[in-house]
């Protein structure tokens, strides 16, 4: 079954799941830093300058910065999978070797809005195969694939069979404990894929924010703006599937052809937005908005291939990312 299922990845894997660019995702902050520079009567721009210059740097230098570890997220090497029956732990499918496909990390990356809370407690969940309303091919691939596979627990005790283990990270222990925030888990949870119900990306955003809370780094920060997938409308309706890579693809390169980044669609999408009080320190709420929208506004990408129906739908969701990216900086500083 896995020989077939790697011959039909080969095939497939041009269309491996990852959520807007990681060129869209730093584009995007750099945009949310230009937005707030053409209008500093609104937005903390004096307060970034200040953030910029006591870090050695211009704002365009922290705005690269920043949107360079905002791209950096879909390369962590924090979350790995373990064979059911060898124990073998890896980041990545066997045929990602094909390909550029993400890293299992990626499964961080959602916020599912088509169910309500999860498992863990959250008001929305994550990733769950077994929870998905809309799937295709890769989906059901991957579960296939990793069928009885486990997320990687150190020396947590979970082996393949003969209690094979090749532990490389403790990805329960680590990774699933930092994006748990709020919430309970047990390990049972994970010690088979096609059930796991990974944490949402708002919590991912939310641990990061709190470590920049905490230290002021401006990587750090910039990871936090990974989040901006919850404006890609996959990563809400949750599917690593239908048209998923090829609206990725079209995004980035339609990105200044299309002006998606338009400063005056900004300016509106900043109003939808219900900016966070400095007085509260977490930011999962402004989050979980971004995720409702792209899931209200963004559906017909997963079906249409379109031109004019990507357009649309990009004029609506890019904006309102950069929009969003905008509202972080301005409560990152001032919460400090």
């Amino acid at each position: 079954m896995k020989i077939q299922l790697l011959l039909c990845a080969l095939t497939l894997a041009s269309t491996g799941a990852q959520a807007f660019s990681q060129e869209t995702h730093k584009r995007i902050v750099i945009d949310a830093v230009n937005y707030m520079a053409q209008n500093p009567s609104t937005t903390q721009y004096a307060k970034l300058q200040a953030y910029a210059l006591s870090h050695g740097m211009s704002v365009t230098q922290l705005a690269e910065v920043m949107g360079q570890a905002a791209y950096d997220v879909d390369d962590f090497e924090d979350t790995f999978f373990c064979g059911a029956i060898t124990g073998d732990c890896v980041q990545a499918p066997l045929w990602g070797a094909a390909e550029s496909i993400v890293k299992y990390t990626s499964y961080w990356h959602f916020q599912n809005h088509t169910q309500g809370a999860d498992a863990h407690g959250n008001d929305f969940g994550g990733y769950n195969y077994d929870k998905l309303t809309v799937w295709g091919t890769i989906d059901n691939m991957a579960a296939t694939w990793l069928k009885g596979d486990y997320l990687d627990d150190g020396k947590g005790g979970e082996t393949g069979w003969f209690s094979a283990d090749d532990s490389e990270y403790d990805s329960y222990g680590i990774t699933e404990k930092n994006y748990r925030i709020d919430s309970h888990s047990t390990y049972r949870m994970y010690d088979d894929f096609e059930e796991m119900p990974f944490q949402p990306i708002d919590n991912l955003g939310q641990y990061w924010y709190q470590s920049y809370l905490q230290n002021g780094n401006p990587q750090i920060l910039g990871f936090v703006f990974h989040t901006t997938d919850l404006l890609q409308p996959h990563h809400t309706w949750t599917t690593s599937d239908l048209n998923h890579a090829g609206w990725e693809s079209w995004v980035k390169d339609y990105y200044d052809q299309e002006n998606l980044n338009n400063l005056s669609l900004v300016k509106q999408a900043m109003a939808s937005f219900s900016a966070p009080d400095a007085a509260n320190k977490d930011i999962r709420p402004l989050l979980t908005q971004g995720g409702a929208y792209s899931y209200s506004q963004g559906g017909i990408v997963l079906n249409s291939e379109d031109h004019y129906d990507r357009v649309t739908t990009a004029r609506q969701v890019i904006p309102h990312a950069i929009a969003m990216v905008v509202h972080m900086l301005n409560h990152a500083m001032v919460a400090r």
